[in-house]
């Protein structure tokens, strides 16, 4: 094998595989986060312990080819003396003879709590361990770090690989945060999730697998709307989701919203920022019918707009789910018809049916602007310009 060449160290890309000294077997260069980057590591099989074992040599360009090949050449030595590197380091520094390398469960779990501060939404934190817990430990857990081959990363995602791909893909990711942790303290040579995919079957394509929610053809909404609205009695599940509708709003954004939230001189409702999806404060123009409706439900409570009627808290999420199944119990059509959610596509189609900007559409639903340049030169969130279309939806939906 050629030598490694400091010209083709100095081109070592995040995404390449390590590149072998060539000098000192077992001597590797692996690529880190930046061009031109990266960390020798010997590789060599412990003649006291027997185990495989990875000795850090420093990092590239601070320690150049020629120096690392050196270090390595010297350790190699040591080998076919019987003596183990790391342990002979250690013993010089004046630390433990053998460090112990943490499990994968031990390393998932001062991973996550390491994360833990950094993330916004507390229950994407739990399902972040959850996922691990469940799909990853009972295979990899009371494995260490250095012994953690892509076989063993293969086995624990097989199970939930092709029947429940979006789990698998969310689990995958995880795993590949725990050993780049694993990677960066040192207590592995490389990570084994980089290359899992070439041990497992192609996944369907995330088009084919991904399902939409049921939504109700704009078409068929006014039908809808008297047959579940009209000369029925005005329940908090009817009037939640006649609001829901008028705005297109997420069921969870209605259901959270308080008095504070209602500007009633502009007629308009202000969603806080922790409570919408994407993190950002959203301003929705109301409909005179959306008024009209606010103005009914004043005196159920002090501080919510839909309270449970039962104890005075947030209604839950079932509460439109099973409203729209009952109406799915008398209908002609098999299957769900609509779900609270799919309103929106309904808002959607109809707005593009009947010519309105997109710019308008999106931001009466509250998607952000994907592409980041555009993203930075458009801040302003259209309030007057949506407050026509929004009540040109209202009087098409014929709410009475």
């Amino acid at each position: 094998m050629a030598n490694l060449t400091d010209a083709k160290a100095r081109n070592i890309k995040p995404d390449d595989s390590a590149l072998p000294h060539g000098g000192v077997t077992g001597l590797a260069l692996h690529p880190s986060a930046t061009k031109g980057r990266g960390k020798w590591v010997l590789r060599y099989v412990s003649p006291v312990s027997g185990k495989r074992r990875n000795a850090g040599l420093g990092s590239y360009p601070e320690v150049g080819v020629a120096e690392a090949g050196k270090m390595g050449q010297a350790m190699r030595e040591q080998l076919a003396q019987g003596i183990d590197p790391l342990d002979a380091r250690a013993s010089e520094l004046g630390a433990p003879s053998a460090p112990t390398i943490p499990t994968f469960k031990e390393a998932a779990e001062r991973l996550h709590a390491e994360l833990l501060p950094g993330w916004k939404n507390v229950k994407h934190g739990q399902q972040w361990i959850n996922t691990l817990t469940q799909y990853a430990f009972p295979s990899l857990g009371a494995l260490q770090l250095d012994q953690i081959q892509p076989k063993h990363i293969a086995d624990a995602l097989r199970p939930l690989w092709l029947d429940k791909a979006e789990t698998a893909s969310r689990v995958k990711q995880r795993l590949h945060a725990v050993m780049a942790w694993a990677w960066a303290h040192g207590y592995c040579a490389a990570n084994p999730v980089d290359v899992v995919s070439f041990l497992l079957p192609q996944q369907p394509s995330k088009t084919v697998r991904t399902t939409h929610q049921p939504a109700m053809p704009w078409r068929d909404i006014p039908a809808f709307v008297t047959a579940q609205f009209r000369g029925k009695q005005s329940d908090v599940s009817r009037r939640l989701l006649e609001f829901v509708i008028l705005t297109a709003c997420r069921s969870v954004e209605a259901r959270g919203m308080t008095w504070d939230e209602i500007d009633w001189r502009y007629a308009v409702w202000t969603v806080p920022a922790e409570r919408m999806k994407a993190g950002l404060l959203h301003r929705v123009p109301l409909a005179a019918q959306a008024i009209a409706l606010l103005k009914q439900q004043q005196g159920q409570h002090d501080v919510l707009i839909f309270p449970s009627p039962r104890d005075g808290v947030v209604l839950s999420d079932m509460v439109l789910t099973s409203f729209l199944r009952r109406a799915d119990a008398h209908s002609d059509i098999p299957g769900r018809t609509a779900t609270a959610h799919g309103f929106r596509s309904s808002f959607r189609d109809w707005c593009s049916e009947h010519g309105y900007d997109r710019d308008l559409a999106e931001r009466s639903l509250a998607h952000t602007v994907k592409n980041k340049v555009e993203a930075a030169y458009h801040r302003t969130d259209l309030l007057e310009q949506r407050r026509p279309l929004m009540q040109a939806w209202a009087d098409y939906l014929d709410f009475k």
